[in-house]
């Protein structure tokens, strides 16, 4: 049975296979609307790049706004939560275990994150699970929440 997040900050206490078993056992859901809070998950022993860490510094991620009927998300980065680093959107099969996932793909929108590919499940209701791949090695985990629906 999977357990229930209810805050993303509890991922920050768990390890890289925890948040992979999560991820495995979670539905894709819906594509999210809106904003959603981000949190970067670099897991403790997790081998992560001089480059990424430099990536997350340097942009200092927010979070992501998501725009599902025209199939994209802009990244809020910066003190002030610019919308840039647009991204495509959509379902397919995950890099991770080949089951459903919503993709964010950079490859043909980006530059700066060109060689990036992020993907998401609903873990519990507006809390996505995310893998962050470079190429196509997972580096690290991230968490998006959005406002509950009123």
């Amino acid at each position: 049975m999977a357990m229930t997040i209810t805050d993303p900050q509890e991922f920050l206490k768990m390890s890289g296979d925890q948040l992979d078993q999560i991820f495995r056992e979670s539905p894709a859901g819906d594509i999210p609307q809106g904003e959603g809070e981000g949190t970067a998950i670099i897991a403790p022993g997790t081998e992560v790049s001089d480059e990424i860490a430099r990536l997350i510094n340097i942009f200092n991620w927010k979070g992501k706004v998501f725009d599902p009927a025209r199939g994209e998300l802009r990244n809020r980065i910066l003190p002030l939560g610019h919308k840039a680093i647009i991204a495509r959107v959509y379902k397919d099969k995950s890099w991770f275990d080949e089951k459903e996932c919503i993709v964010l793909d950079y490859s043909k929108t980006s530059l700066v994150a060109q060689w990036i590919r992020d993907e998401i499940r609903e873990v519990s209701p507006g809390i996505y699970l995310g893998l962050v791949y470079w190429e196509k090695k997972k580096l690290i985990h991230f968490a998006l929440q959005f406002p509950a629906s009123s």
